[in-house]
Formats: C-alpha cells, sequence, structure tokens
C-alpha cells in the first residue's frame, strides 16, 4: 500500500477538523448536494450487485446509500479516522487515488468524489483518472466530482459579505487561478465545466458529460439558511430542485452550479 501524499492543510481539514458526512446531512445545500448526486448516480451506474469503488469516499456517505441499493462497495480514503468510520459500511482502506492497490479490470464503476478537488496540479488529477481507468471493467463507468470555478463567488454573497475586501481578494484569486489555499477550507481546484470534461477525455473515457449537482439555485437555499431562525420551505427545496434537473440540457448554466458532477465510460 502506498501512503497517500496528503497537502498538510488537506490532512489536518479532514482529520481533524471537518466530517463529510456531518456537512451533506446538517445544511440545505449539503443536503441538496447529497441527493442530487444520488440521483445523478443512480441514473448512470450499472444495475446493482455491480462492484463499486468509491475512491476519497471519506466516511462512507456515498457508500452507505450504495449498499442499500445492492451494490458491492470497496473504499478508499487518504485519512485514517475516514476509513475507521466507513470501516461499519463497507470494505474500506486506507490509500493514494493515484497509486490505488486494486487489480486491472476490477469494478464495474469507480468513483472519485472527492480526490480532484485537492489535487491542484493537472498530472495528479489525470494520475487519478488513469488509476480509475486502470481499475475499471471494459465498459465500465468512471464518475467523477469537481468544485466549480464560480462556486466561492456564488457562495460568499449568501453570507453577505463579499462586500470586504479581503473576501474579495481571495475568491479573485480562487477566479484567476482556480486554487484556494488560505483559511476557512483547505488546498482546492475548481474546475470549468469544459477544463473536467477535458480530463476525462484525455483519461481515455468516452461518451463523457458534465451535469451541475445542486443547479442553478442552489445558493438560494443557502442564503435563506443564513438568516437567523429560517430555513428553506419545502417548495423551495423541491423548486431548487427541480431547477437543477431542467437546467441539465443547458451547459451553459454548468457555471452557477456549485458542484459538478462527470461521466464517461471504458472502451469495450
Amino acid at each position: 500500500m502506498v501512503k497517500p501524499d496528503l497537502a498538510p492543510s488537506v490532512a489536518r481539514f479532514y482529520g481533524e477538523t471537518v466530517d463529510e458526512g456531518t456537512r451533506l446531512r446538517s445544511s440545505a445545500d449539503g443536503r441538496l448536494e447529497l441527493e442530487r448526486t444520488k440521483e445523478l448516480l443512480r441514473r448512470f451506474l450499472p444495475p446493482a450487485p455491480a462492484r463499486v469503488l468509491d475512491v476519497g469516499g471519506a466516511t462512507g456517505i456515498h457508500a452507505e446509500w450504495l449498499v442499500e441499493d445492492g451494490y458491492e462497495v470497496d473504499l478508499v480514503d487518504p485519512i485514517p479516522r475516514h476509513v475507521e468510520q466507513a470501516s461499519a459500511i463497507c470494505r474500506a482502506t486506507v490509500g493514494d487515488a493515484r497509486a490505488l492497490d486494486a487489480a486491472d479490470d476490477t469494478y464495474d464503476a469507480v468513483l472519485l468524489l472527492g480526490p480532484l478537488y485537492h489535487l491542484p496540479e493537472a498530472s495528479d488529477r489525470l494520475q487519478a483518472l488513469a488509476e480509475a481507468r486502470r481499475t475499471v471493467k471494459p465498459g465500465g463507468l468512471i464518475a467523477a466530482a469537481a468544485i466549480n470555478r464560480y462556486a466561492s463567488l456564488f457562495e460568499h454573497v449568501t453570507y453577505a459579505h463579499l462586500h470586504k475586501e479581503r473576501i474579495q481578494a481571495s475568491i479573485a484569486k480562487i477566479l484567476s487561478t482556480a486554487v484556494h489555499q488560505g483559511p476557512g477550507f483547505t488546498l482546492a481546484y475548481f474546475h470549468r465545466a469544459d477544463e473536467l470534461a477535458g480530463e476525462l477525455r484525455e483519461s481515455g473515457l468516452r461518451d463523457v458529460q458534465v451535469l451541475g449537482i445542486e443547479g442553478p439555485a442552489w445558493s438560494l437555499l443557502k442564503a435563506v439558511e443564513q438568516q437567523p431562525g429560517d430555513s428553506p420551505t419545502v417548495d423551495l427545496v423541491d423548486s431548487v430542485a427541480t431547477a437543477a434537473r431542467m437546467a441539465e440540457p443547458y451547459p451553459e448554466l454548468l457555471a452557477a452550479s456549485s458542484h459538478l458532477l462527470a461521466v464517461g465510460k471504458v472502451a469495450s
């Protein structure tokens, strides 16, 4: 097993600061991200009981529903405490997305729902995709998530502090360099939709599609939730999810989604 080569800020953030499963269950936009990711993956995944490798699967937030759906799931994550928690759900091991222990042509689908966020070097992202492609069977599916390049712009409007010059400078740096490295989050890379699709195609995948996970109206949920004592209504949540579905045929709306999901297949 290759010891994961993590940036210190990434190791601290996920090893000591946040719980990814809690994030996706505790906020309105987090729950939207989780439910839409499930919705989209169910659309593309081969039928259960297919074998799925969840790379960067954190505490097993996605492995849990995949197992419930009847899939055989293995999980790999670089954070030991994530692996310890995920082991209650499926087979889980510590590992690096760029050097997987899995044998060639082993899985029907490989998920990369986190690793590309934290690999600012294109060569590392392509290596992670190459490893996914190596371990998936001919005709198999690879699904990779990314943070949208413009997500921080929309998000910080919801906090109503975009008027602060320090915040403006931080976001302007992300918009110009695609990289975040500073307080409040961790080392992260922010993709454009066309760039994400290009990386999957460069990795040899075909039938590549990119979809907006939360869609163009997700920040409305977050803005409402920031108001003291307020929470989004069921009708608002449903409307935002409907907007995400209606936006799917229109690639120009991808720029407004918080996260992107790219899917592609290995040639048979």
